[in-house]
């Protein structure tokens, strides 16, 4: 977790960098103040940016969204409102994505990060060696249809996206996260349909014996979960979400 913290911090740090670095620290500034206070403030200034929006860059570039969208449509098929909590659900999903992306993270932490830490590479070149592993992983999980989208809506503006036959980020990030959506309601959709057959079965069994004031779901709700504890339903689901990514 902390290897992918001072990746992901490393990453927007250079990308704030590369931003101003046309503009001298006078510009900056407006006071003729030394070189070396000048990057410590942009630093800083970086720092506090990634602070702000790591969630997002977690839900944008990760395994999260599939997880998480997996794990609530099944706590809604099951009818249970508030079991498992939130709090359990995103845990459960955040552990999971650490896992998941492991390889990326020590990839990126390997490549970009260490040689950045010995001084070895500035943060721009840093930055590109950090990208490079979370390109490939997203590339690897992201629908050529949905990839060919963003490439075509980006070509018809007049901008290019594809260089060296690499999907600039810009194009790829978008399209990884309408597939991860997609993939997570696809399983959901899979892991809801047996819960629907023991909600249409008990409704039809107690309408059958004419109790129209009883809901369904309060009979059912016994039967689905302990069919779920049954076929290890915990088990099944996670272990076919990991293996769903390349």
């Amino acid at each position: 977790m902390i290897r992918f913290l001072t990746t992901t911090f490393v990453a927007l740090l250079a990308m704030t960098t590369i931003a101003f670095a046309q503009q001298t620290p006078a510009q900056l500034l407006n006071t003729p103040i030394d070189g070396s206070v000048a990057s410590w403030i942009i630093r800083t200034f970086g720092l506090l940016t990634v602070l702000s929006v790591a969630p997002g860059i977690l839900i944008m570039v990760t395994s999260f969204p599939r997880f998480v969208i997996a794990f609530a449509i099944l706590r809604s098929g099951m009818g249970l409102a508030t079991t498992p909590s939130n709090m359990i659900l995103v845990s459960l999903a955040l552990f999971m994505t650490f896992y998941v992306m492991a390889p990326t993270f020590d990839r990126a932490w390997e490549s970009g990060v260490q040689p950045l830490l010995a001084n070895q590479i500035d943060e721009t070149e840093a930055a590109k060696r950090v990208a490079e592993p979370f390109r490939a992983f997203m590339t690897a999980n992201t629908r050529d249809k949905d990839l060919q989208l963003f490439v075509s809506l980006a070509e018809e503006r007049g901008q290019t996206v594809v260089e060296d036959d690499k999907v600039d980020l810009r194009a790829v990030i978008p399209a990884f996260m309408i597939s991860e959506i997609r993939r997570g309601f696809e399983i959901g959709f899979l892991v809801v349909l047996p819960f629907l057959v023991i909600d249409l079965i008990v409704a039809t069994i107690t309408m059958a014996m004419g109790m129209m004031m009883l809901p369904p779901t309060t009979i059912s709700l016994p039967f689905k979960i302990l069919f779920f504890v049954l076929i290890d339903g915990w088990n099944l689901l996670v272990g076919s979400l990991v293996r769903s990514f390349s």
